[in-house]
């Protein structure tokens, strides 16, 4: 009966290590945009995915100005990124410069006649049933659609993560065979 619980307690940490990870990482996307524009939101019970540093506070009722961008991916299917400043929160990106992006975004809008592909290295999820959408970091433009982009940062740091972890992992091994192992075979 332990063995399960602590089975399940562990799959269930993982898990949301591993969603933290995921909505933090930047990732890329290869997108042909179609339009930029501003939209003004009301964050609700979604807004811990809203960058805005101020989003629930009472000062922030009557909602705030968000820049969005609009793209469609190779195969067709939509994608609208929101465009906020992180400033000094949480992901640290430190991003000051929404209204350059949104300028480079606007600069790189096609149709389906005259198509520009661009890289958008983002951070978060689209939840369209929450109203939720990743935060475009940067739009960088590409060759075309079929351009693979390699997450370095993101491979680099989970190489990171993953080094700090084993080592940690390894010395409470060692802590415990010597420390904790004896005192329970003495019982």
């Amino acid at each position: 009966m332990w063995e399960i619980i602590k089975w399940t307690f562990r799959i269930i940490v993982w898990t949301l290590v591993a969603a933290f990870l995921w909505y933090t990482l930047p990732r890329n996307d290869v997108v042909r945009i179609t339009d930029t524009y501003v939209q003004r939101v009301h964050p609700g019970d979604n807004s811990i995915f809203w960058a805005h540093s101020n989003t629930g506070d009472a000062t922030t009722t009557d909602g705030y100005d968000v820049q969005f961008i609009s793209a469609v991916k190779a195969n067709g299917k939509p994608m609208v990124y929101r465009n906020e400043d992180t400033g000094w929160g949480w992901p640290p990106y430190f991003k000051f410069d929404t209204s350059s992006l949104q300028s480079i975004a606007a600069d790189n809008k096609s149709t389906g006649n005259d198509e520009k592909w661009v890289a958008v290295k983002k951070y978060g999820w689209r939840l369209p049933f929450l109203s939720v959408y990743p935060n475009a970091i940067s739009v960088t433009p590409v060759a075309g659609p079929d351009v693979r982009v390699i997450p370095w940062i993101a491979i680099t740091l989970l190489v990171i993560l993953g080094c700090i972890w084993l080592a940690i992992w390894s010395r409470w091994r060692k802590f415990r065979a010597r420390r904790i192992d004896p005192l329970l075979d003495d019982e």
